[in-house]
C-alpha cells in the first residue's frame, strides 16, 4: 500500500511539471499567434521590390556618391520592409503601429533622395520614371494599413 501511495505522488509530481510544461508552450504559441507573417503584406512586397530598384539605380551613381546620396538611399530603401518586418514580430498593436511610422518616415526620405538625385542628375529620367510611381504606391498603401491600424485600436 505504501508503495502504491509513494508510486503515486511521484506520478503526481511528474504530471504537475507537464502540466507547467504544457502552460509555457501555450503562452509561447498565443506569442507566436499573435505576430504577423509579413510576408502576406502588401506593404512589405512593394517596399522589398524597391530595394532591388534602388540598388540597381544607385549603381549608376558618381564614385564620390558611393557613400554619400547612394548609400544614404540604400540604406533608407532598406529600412522601409526591415521595419515592417520587425513590426510585425511585435506582441502588441501599439508597436507594431510604431514600426509602421518608422517605415513610412524611411520612405518619405527616400522619395525626397529620390528626387534629389534626379535633380543631380545622378539618377537617369528613365530610372527615376521606374522607382518614383513605386514609391508613391507603396507609400499609399503603406499609410492606409497605418490609418486602418489607428481605426482599430
Amino acid at each position: 500500500m505504501k508503495v502504491e501511495v509513494r508510486r503515486l505522488k511521484v506520478e503526481v509530481r511528474r504530471l504537475k511539471v507537464e502540466v507547467r510544461r504544457l502552460k509555457v508552450e501555450v503562452r509561447r504559441l498565443k506569442c507566436v499567434e499573435k505576430m504577423r507573417d509579413h510576408r502576406k503584406l502588401k506593404a512589405f512586397e512593394l517596399s522589398d521590390a524597391i530595394v532591388d530598384l534602388i540598388y540597381k539605380a544607385t549603381q549608376a551613381f558618381p564614385q564620390e556618391e558611393l557613400y554619400g546620396l547612394a548609400a544614404q538611399m540604400r540604406r533608407a530603401a532598406v529600412s522601409v520592409p526591415s521595419n515592417i518586418v520587425e513590426g510585425c514580430a511585435r506582441g502588441s498593436q501599439a508597436d507594431f503601429l510604431r514600426f509602421l511610422y518608422i517605415a513610412f518616415g524611411s520612405l518619405r526620405e527616400l522619395h525626397y533622395q529620390l528626387r534629389l538625385s534626379r535633380r543631380l542628375e545622378f539618377l537617369t529620367k528613365e530610372n527615376f520614371m521606374a522607382v518614383e510611381p513605386k514609391i508613391v504606391e507603396a507609400e499609399k498603401v503603406l499609410n492606409g494599413l497605418i490609418v486602418s491600424l489607428r481605426k482599430q485600436s
